[in-house]
């Protein structure tokens, strides 16, 4: 065998120098299709790819199937959520309160946002050396320091001590294994960046999707409110700083309600009215990923082939809304039964609350391939951001209760009015609560709050010592995911995530 391998490694060498010999003038020529950094921004058209590669990193955590999905991790860590999927071991590590650093859930997140952040200061550093018209230029910056602001806003608030890079990094870099920053450092960023995006000459409102000033205000309107919470704890003046914000877009008059919960599932409201800011997909071309996932464990209702039962709610947080509380309706945010895959006429028990809101009835029926886009900011959260945020400031007062009535009035509840400032906080939040679950915001708030909602008595109780209605207790090492193991490996600059 050795004699076979030397004779075999002197003809690669022989063959090698042959090539070597007949192919240097080839070798030396450039490939006027093979871009570095230096080659590629160069015109316009480089400019607006490079950003249109940066929103590419929103999907990512969406996609999912019977190994679950990396979206699902904020939800299962709420002790609202459900899931039948069984080989989806990472949603039970969450579920249970036995996550581990190799939970591959937070590492798709660090991964693909990381990745998001690096395509941003590229182009952050690039663009401003294009020869273009520099007004898109300023709009296409615009658009990339509000990217890198979601990123870093999502990434702070799960991972706490996180890197903070805001340069292209090579294998010369100093940033190539960065050292964490506090979350100070990055929420100052953070502003740094929307506050940019602000008076980068964007329009308020986009139909295509891209970010828009309406985006930018309500993402630096949740950011201050954030701050003013845990762990920053910066208190009223950030609420004040919260509410005017908010208060920029309700002002605006460029959002809406609409007028059904329908809406929040159909296609056809892309980018208007209640939708903000969303993920961008489209069928037959890049179609909704996250279907197959909310939908129950083979019981054939479904035109996917795949049926996961990956995540719905649970019946405790369902059975906790009003009775009379419009969302809690079959048919609404939630659904228990539906039609038979092969007789539509034919209905089927579910065994279980699952996710009407993120349903998409034209691909579940017929196409199996999604046109909805997801949410990632709606009016309805603004709305809500402001009632907090003013209640805070000033206590309860016209504005705050009109602003957090309105979104009472489409569940078909009374409006709330007469309250103690304490009252009308938890109301509040209890409407965020109900109104805003399974959209990947309610463990950001329970972590910001430091509360829980208790499905049984329906008011909050302490983060750390909260117990999930089936069973498992929130420890002080819940307020954050653990540091993925994986980069921990990679870089011995970074600190391991405590309790983890």
């Amino acid at each position: 065998m050795k004699s076979i391998i030397i004779k075999y490694g002197l003809l690669l060498v022989a063959t090698g120098a042959l090539c070597l010999a007949g192919c240097r003038k080839f070798l030396d020529e450039t490939d006027p299709s093979n871009y570095t950094e230096d080659t590629y921004f160069t015109k316009p058209e480089h400019a607006r790819s490079s950003i249109n590669a940066i929103y590419a990193s929103l999907r990512d955590p969406m996609s999912g199937d019977f190994n679950g999905a990396a979206w699902t991790m904020t939800e299962f860590a709420t002790g609202q959520a459900a899931t039948d999927l069984g080989q989806a071991v990472n949603s039970y590590y969450i579920k249970d309160l036995h996550n581990t650093a190799d939970n591959a859930y937070g590492e798709n997140y660090w991964r693909n946002y990381y990745k998001g952040i690096t395509n941003a200061n590229l182009s952050i550093a690039k663009i401003p050396g294009i020869n273009m018209d520099q007004a898109e230029a300023k709009r296409l910056m615009g658009e990339a320091y509000f990217l890198r602001a979601w990123y870093y806003f999502n990434l702070v608030q799960m991972f706490g001590n996180i890197p903070l890079i805001t340069q292209p990094v090579d294998l010369k870099s100093d940033q190539l294994r960065p050292k964490q920053a506090t979350p100070e450092e990055v929420y100052k960023l953070i502003v740094n960046d929307l506050t940019t995006a602000e008076n980068a000459g964007l329009p308020w409102t986009d139909v295509s999707g891209r970010v828009s000033l309406g985006a930018v205000k309500s993402l630096l309107s949740k950011v201050y409110l954030t701050m003013a919470g845990y762990p920053l704890q910066k208190g009223t003046s950030y609420f004040d700083l919260a509410a005017k914000k908010a208060g920029e877009v309700l002002d605006s008059k460029q959002f809406k309600l609409f007028d059904t919960y329908n809406d929040l599932h159909n296609p056809a409201k892309k980018n208007i009215e209640e939708n903000i800011f969303m993920i961008q997909y489209k069928t037959q071309v890049i179609p909704g990923s996250w279907q197959s996932l909310i939908i129950p464990y083979n019981k054939n209702i479904s035109a996917y082939s795949a049926e996961t039962g990956g995540i719905y709610a649970t019946a405790d947080f369902v059975k906790s809304y009003d009775p009379a509380d419009l969302r809690a309706k079959e048919g609404q945010f939630f659904f228990t039964a539906f039609t038979n895959q092969d007789n539509r006429n034919q209905k089927v028990d579910l065994g279980g609350y699952f996710l009407y809101k993120l349903f998409d009835v034209t691909a579940q029926t017929t196409t199996a391939n999604s046109d909805l886009n997801w949410s990632l900011i709606r009016y309805a959260d603004i709305l809500l951001v402001y009632a907090e945020a003013t209640n805070e400031v000033s206590g309860p007062g016209a504005a705050a209760y009109d602003a957090v009535n309105q979104v009472r009035k489409r569940a078909k509840l009374p409006d709330l009015a007469g309250l103690t400032q304490v009252q009308l906080r938890e109301a509040i939040w209890r409407e965020r609560w109900y109104e805003l679950c399974f959209e990947n915001i309610t463990w950001f708030d329970m972590v910001r709050l430091r509360k829980a909602f208790n499905v049984s008595t329906k008011s909050f109780d302490n983060y750390v010592g909260h117990k999930f209605s089936y069973g498992p207790v929130l420890t002080e090492r819940e307020l954050l995911f653990p540091i993925p193991s994986r980069e921990l490996r990679n870089n011995p600059n970074l600190v391991p995530t405590k309790g983890y």
